[in-house]
């Protein structure tokens, strides 16, 4: 380790290992800093992914391909139900990852590309003058005065560096959900298949998730907001009676807690010398709580945004806005402010609204599944979403 580079990385997940290795291949000296003694453990993530939304960035590697997923079932309190299929049911829709791996090969790949990396270093802004002009490394008992022209803050919703160089990183509990996964072995499920089951009863504005990591096994998790989480319904309580319900005799080999923020995006994403990105700048899905695509998009372009600031000799906040202004007009930041919206109805409905809707829309091909598509199916059958929500009709496309 240096005692300085251009870019220093903070966080080696999904978004941090992508900036580093975008900052090194555009020739940027670049440190990635990890907290953990283990790049990719513990896993905190359902670690599904869309196809697109994973090929858009690289091919799938089958070691760190847990298993091929073919369809989505969607089920509603009363247990009616709507799939999401390619057209002859073989396409393949996403994949179930083996995080593990898929980080570690990330972190590799930023290596290779010409990254330092530091495991089990715990890092502090060093500022000067008010600005950030590097990191103060805690590592094995030491401390060392790293400085780089710009940071970027990948260091997950806990986003402590962020909050450590004054800024406003502070989420809800209403917005900040409480997440309890499993890995479970010897089941039965249906193979190739992830499941999503909706139900205020079992799953208070949240939902219970089923991902197959194999012919037997799958991720099982649930997630609720702070606020509806309490003494006797907390979400592992609620995840233990669906367990006992439908899967009493399931063999649970890991056990993951966390929190994921279900808000908006920070505010602001840069200031000088500084980028935020992944779940520290808030990325994840408003409504689903997923975030590996947001990680992977928004690390890749932090890196290439610090690497072309710190090579024009301008890092400042005006010089690094263009990551801010480059991240809210792509797909991603419409996909998250769409998102934002459809959480806001969605979680407003009791039981048998939901039952109204998931029972409403019928079975879809891929290639009819997009926001407008599913939001219309519901609207021509069930008219009176927009007496009782018409902020929908403002947002469609």
């Amino acid at each position: 380790m240096r005692d300085a580079y251009d870019v220093i990385v903070i966080g080696a997940g999904p978004a941090g290992s992508m900036a580093a290795h975008a900052a090194a291949l555009r020739g940027a000296s670049v440190l990635l800093v990890e907290k953990r003694p283990a790049i990719g453990a513990p896993v905190r993530c359902a670690e599904g992914i869309v196809t697109a939304d994973l090929t858009e960035f690289m091919n799938p590697d089958p070691k760190w391909v847990s298993t091929v997923i073919r369809k989505a079932r969607f089920i509603a309190p009363d247990k009616s139900t709507f799939t999401i299929s390619g057209k002859t049911g073989d396409e393949i829709l996403g994949y179930t990852l083996d995080r593990k791996i898929f980080d570690r090969d990330l972190a590799m790949r930023a290596a290779d590309a010409g990254a330092d990396v530091q495991v089990h270093a715990r890092a502090v802004p060093l500022m000067e003058g008010g600005k950030i002009s590097g990191a103060t490394i805690y590592q094995h008992g030491k401390a060392y005065e790293v400085r780089a022209k710009v940071v970027i803050a990948a260091d997950g919703v806990e986003s402590k560096f962020a909050k450590s160089a004054g800024i406003n990183t502070t989420v809800a509990l209403a917005d900040l959900d409480s997440c309890v996964q499993y890995l479970v072995t010897d089941i039965d499920i249906e193979p190739e298949t992830n499941v999503f089951y909706w139900s205020n009863a079992d799953c208070p504005h949240g939902y219970i998730w089923i991902f197959a990591k194999g012919p037997r096994s799958a991720n099982i998790g649930i997630g609720i907001p702070g606020t509806k989480s309490g003494d006797g319904h907390r979400a592992k309580d609620y995840l233990d009676r669906f367990m006992a319900k439908h899967f009493p005799n399931g063999k649970i080999t890991e056990l993951i807690v966390g929190g994921v923020s279900t808000c908006k995006p920070l505010e602001s994403t840069v200031a000088d010398n500084l980028i935020i990105c992944g779940d520290a700048a808030r990325f994840s899905d408003p409504f689903t709580g997923g975030g590996i695509y947001q990680a992977l998009y928004s690390g890749r372009l932090a890196g290439e945004i610090a690497a072309n600031a710190v090579a024009s000799g301008d890092c400042s906040r005006k010089a690094l806005a263009v990551y801010e202004k480059t991240w809210r007009e792509s797909r991603m930041g419409k996909f998250l402010a769409r998102s934002a919206l459809i959480r806001d109805v969605f979680f407003r409905m009791d039981d048998t609204m939901l039952n109204e809707i998931i029972g409403s829309v019928p079975d879809l091909h891929l290639d009819e599944v997009t926001v407008p598509s599913v939001l219309t199916s519901m609207l021509k059958n069930n008219p009176w979403i927009v007496a009782k929500f018409p902020m929908l009709l403002l947002r469609r496309n």
